[in-house]
């Protein structure tokens, strides 16, 4: 009975989160039918009486999208924020990760309390004081958005990184000090393949934070805007340009999708093994 009711709550936990999956999807699955869809049609019926009718779907929408040289800018854009963004950030974190953990130092605990503090500070108190260094320094553009979010990254960066470190075996970082490892071979042979899971946890929050990022981007940017604020800026007074807007949305969503489910075997070790210690 025991093995009877425990398969039971197994399959009610499966089934509960399937039907949890499904309504996650089902509204970026719309959303690709819609941007499927011909404009004339957004308006006469909902996107689920495409299913019945697939002759009406078309790419057409799709071909003014990248047609558009300003969007297909904007989504570069978008890739020359983001990726740089995350590499920094993870490639910071993780070194510092590995020195709060394993390296002795002065003021190693007041420092990673510091860190720990900035966790608290809203993003948007800084953006004013930011703006004015950004003018003083004469920083715009693509630099000045890439930096704002690396600065405001690392804390929760180095803290996820350094909990997770803190639980690999001491006796490996012995053993390897013993045979004459320096740092840096200890760092690059050892902490980074056994914190990949972390790694990867820490890739993918930040790949979603700053690829779905408006508020900084809208502010910091100027003229080399991505693809959050050109989708923002189809929607006019007047009107909005729906024709562009749900392929563009549907690009938006969809490459964190494919980032996501790349890296989503590793995502819960990492998550989990930063978050106990």
């Amino acid at each position: 009975m025991s093995t009877v009711s425990a398969w039971l709550r197994r399959g009610g936990v499966q089934i509960a989160l399937a039907v949890v999956a499904v309504f996650w999807l089902v509204p970026t699955f719309g959303l690709l039918v819609t941007s499927l869809r011909p404009v004339q049609t957004y308006g006469q019926s909902g996107w689920w009486e495409a299913l019945t009718k697939p002759s009406q779907l078309t790419v057409d929408a799709y071909s003014d999208f990248f047609g558009n040289p300003s969007l297909v800018d904007s989504l570069w854009n978008t890739v020359l924020i983001t990726v740089p963004t995350t590499v920094l950030v993870v490639f910071i974190a993780s070194m510092a990760g590995y020195a709060f953990a394993w390296i002795k130092f002065p003021l190693r605990d007041p420092l990673f309390l510091v860190v720990v503090a900035l966790l608290v500070v809203p993003l948007q108190m800084a953006l004013i004081p930011v703006f004015q260094l950004y003018r003083t320094l004469g920083i715009s553009g693509i630099p000045a958005v890439v930096v704002f979010h690396v600065a405001f990254g690392l804390p929760f960066a180095i803290f996820l990184l350094r909990n997770f470190f803190a639980g690999l075996p001491r006796d490996l970082f012995e053993a390897a000090r013993l045979d004459g490892a320096s740092e840096w071979a200890i760092f690059f042979r050892i902490v980074l393949p056994l914190g990949l899971p972390a790694v990867a946890a820490l890739s993918i929050f930040q790949f979603l934070w700053v690829w779905n990022d408006l508020l900084v981007a809208l502010i910091f940017a100027g003229d080399s805007a991505p693809l959050t604020v050109a989708i923002g800026r189809q929607l006019g007074q007047f009107g909005s340009n729906i024709g562009i807007i749900a392929p563009g949305a549907f690009i938006s969503v969809a490459i964190p999708l494919a980032v996501f489910f790349a890296f989503q075997r590793h995502f819960e070790a990492g998550l989990l093994g930063g978050a106990v210690k």
